[in-house]
């Protein structure tokens, strides 16, 4: 059964909520990430992106640039900028985008969880990626982002959210890119331990967004625990930073693709290639996909709904029918000879947030030479394919909004 804990989280003064807290690590390169932090000598972004404050030329993954984490991070503290709440406490943190609202319970998950499958993963890692996790976690001794966790929805959890919610929040605040974000304390024992027991009949976790956080922080606590004599189990490096959602809040959008050439063929040859496996239509204007198994297409400044022919996937393989499978077995692979996406540095990986005019842009630029666009994965279907020990194709699922980081720090000790 799934085990969370109330911490006593590190957390920025009321005044400070908005300014604070920034974007996660991975959704915004070094330059983006430096423009948005110039002349903001209060964004998280100095500690989960440090690299802005050094010169562009060192190496991501310079001991440099996690010394300088540390650095900022203690700045930080030493400025009352980020206060350590008296008593381990539960937290709420909602979003809003648009009409889109979800409410998570922010706790700290078990590394043991994680080590026993009851905290299901469904990506693969990435190594290079998960050691500058880890060296960026045994730096700074502490969860600077938390991990995206969700579960099947839960009545009674639900309204005990509610009832806490109803209460007010003790910081509210609107990005710049207007997604609204609030937070509540849950500082009231019987109520934590209520909470702590309904989720004690949650048979697993699923990780949403985070897989190389909480591959690393877990790696980071187990060394502890070997490199500790007196180990007893309750220190705070057994645990993780995280924000629990109920499955049915959740919204996941497109992760769209664009190739930068066409394998040495013209348009015109690759067209009639991809005949051979998909039914092509022509569209006037933009197309986005509305439902499976409608894939857009855009290619010399046309767009296409390409649609798999009968036969040309296994309608009953989970994995095997999702368009991201189908769009990579049928044409990446075979046509475009693009056979690790993960890899492979002719192809790139676009957010839907960032809509489909950014892949008209990609490719009207003449940096990308075809973009396709993607019908979302639903969470049902990821959480299947993880209750079946498989893993998702790579870049399958963007969710949002991003948990912002900067609003809770877990310290590991």
């Amino acid at each position: 059964m799934a085990k969370i804990y109330p911490f006593r989280a590190y957390r920025p003064p009321k005044e400070y909520a908005g300014k604070i807290a920034s974007l996660p690590y991975d959704v915004l390169d070094s330059d983006e990430a430096r423009e948005l932090a110039k002349d903001d000598d209060f964004t998280f972004l100095h500690i989960v992106k440090s690299e802005i404050d050094l010169n562009p030329s060192i190496n991501l993954y310079d001991e440099r640039v996690y010394q300088k984490a540390v650095e900022n991070l203690q700045k930080f503290f030493n400025q009352k900028l980020l206060i350590q709440d008296q008593k381990p406490c539960l937290y709420i943190y909602t979003q809003k985008m648009g009409n889109h609202l979800q409410k998570g319970l922010v706790a700290c998950a078990s590394i043991d969880d994680y080590k026993n499958n009851i905290i299901k993963k469904h990506e693969l890692t990435r190594a290079e990626k998960e050691n500058d996790r880890f060296r960026h976690i045994e730096a700074t001794n502490a969860n600077t982002g938390p991990v995206f966790l969700t579960y099947r929805a839960q009545k009674e959890i639900d309204e005990i959210i509610e009832k806490e919610i109803a209460k007010g929040p003790v910081y509210s605040f609107i990005a710049r890119d207007d997604i609204e974000h609030t937070v509540y304390i849950i500082d009231d024992d019987k109520t934590m331990k209520t909470l702590v027991s309904k989720f004690d009949n949650i048979n697993y976790l699923y990780i949403a967004d985070g897989h190389h956080r909480s591959a690393a922080t877990v790696k980071v606590g187990f060394e502890k625990r070997k490199n500790n004599p007196n180990h007893k189990g309750d220190e705070e490096y057994n645990r993780f930073l995280a924000v629990l959602f109920p499955h049915n809040q959740l919204q996941i959008l497109d992760y769209n693709r664009v190739v930068k050439d066409l394998h040495n063929d013209t348009p015109e040859g690759f067209l009639k290639k991809i005949r051979d496996k998909f039914n092509i239509e022509e569209k006037q204007g933009r197309y986005k996909p509305i439902k499976r198994h409608a894939i857009g297409m855009y290619l010399e400044k046309k767009w296409y709904r390409i649609s798999p022919k009968e036969g040309t996937y296994d309608t009953k393989d989970p994995i095997k029918s999702l368009d991201v499978s189908i769009l990579q077995n049928n044409l990446l692979s075979p046509i475009l000879n693009i056979t690790d996406p993960r890899t492979d540095k002719r192809i790139n990986f676009v957010g839907g947030i960032r809509g489909i005019s950014e892949l008209e842009r990609l490719v009207d630029s003449g940096a990308y030479k075809v973009a396709f666009a993607m019908y979302p994965v639903s969470i049902e279907e990821l959480m299947a394919i993880a209750d079946a020990g498989e893993i998702l194709p790579p870049k399958s699922t963007w969710f949002e909004p991003k948990l912002r980081s900067g609003l809770f720090i877990h310290k590991l000790e």
